[in-house]
């Protein structure tokens, strides 16, 4: 019967893709292993150094510094990472809803888009102000390459272009899931609610060597930088979870599919044996009567 031809057609083309969808689960498993490393083990120093700079910036009496500096400048850019590639579930679209929250939410500012990867920008681009797309020799943008990024957005920033700098990405949090926000990364910010809580925690004087001044204007763009690098990891394994996750589901449902039809294409060869049966016997009885 064509029927059952037909049936055959789709059960094979559906083994194919689950082949192809068990590799690519395999695949992003082996990736999120690397990245889920590289940002665990970076992210501690990451908060560490802020929290040091937070703690001896608030201490240290009269600091000012260009990366604390409030703008009059009410344009801000937006630095937006997301994937070169789709098969990864909610990743890019769950970060693209974000982003038009952010943007309901600061009419008041005048947002510029840059972006590293170009899901969320094909998403959002008639919708916002697209700037630069950053890319990058692999898929995976190493230290340097980040520095440069966060040097251009940072120099904008200094040079009066932009009075804020923002980052939206997805933020890793296991496997099987991430959170996707917006955070301001210049200028940096303590608050004064917070300046009197370091104090009281700190009623004590610390010794510098060298002075705290200089201490912090080495540490200051180290931070900023590291928290750029930091936000991209996280948007990488994000990234590979995601995707690993999706392509599990995907797996699954073809496993579904191939059963469903293989159930199908059984009744049907059962149902046309049966008929022939029929056929044969009914044909026998006619000759013997």
């Amino acid at each position: 019967m064509a029927n059952i031809k037909e049936l055959k057609k789709k059960i094979k083309s559906t083994k194919g893709t689950f082949k192809i969808t068990k590799a690519m689960k395999l695949v992003s498993a082996a990736k999120l292993n690397k990245a889920q490393v590289r940002i665990l083990g970076l992210r501690p120093y990451s908060v560490e150094l802020e929290e040091t700079v937070r703690t001896v910036s608030a201490l240290a009496a009269n600091y000012t510094n260009e990366y604390f500096t409030q703008k009059e400048n009410t344009k801000s850019v937006v630095l937006v990472i997301s994937s070169d590639k789709g098969l990864c579930g909610g990743y890019n679209s769950s970060l693209a809803k974000t982003i038009r929250r952010f943007t309901a939410e600061t009419k008041n500012e005048d947002l510029k888009f840059f972006f590293i990867g170009k899901k969320v920008r094909d998403l959002i681009q008639k919708e916002v102000n697209s700037g630069k797309t950053f890319t990058f020799a692999k898929a995976d943008p190493t230290y340097e390459e980040v520095r440069k990024v966060a040097d251009e957005l940072g120099a904008m920033f200094i040079n009066g272009e932009v009075g804020k700098v923002y980052v939206a990405y997805n933020s890793f949090i296991s496997a099987i899931a991430f959170d996707s926000k917006v955070r301001q990364l210049l200028p940096m910010q303590v608050s004064a609610s917070d300046k009197e809580t370091i104090k009281s925690k700190y009623p004590y004087d610390f010794k510098y060597e060298p002075s705290a001044e200089q201490i912090l204007d080495t540490l200051v763009p180290e931070v900023y930088l590291t928290t750029v690098y930091t936000c991209v990891l996280d948007a990488i394994a994000s990234e590979h979870g995601s995707r690993m996750n999706a392509m599990e589901n995907a797996s699954k449902n073809s496993k579904e599919v191939i059963k469903k039809l293989s159930l199908k294409m059984n009744k049907m060869r059962q149902a046309r044996i049966t008929t022939e049966l029929i056929e044969v016997v009914s044909g026998a009885e006619s000759l013997n009567g």
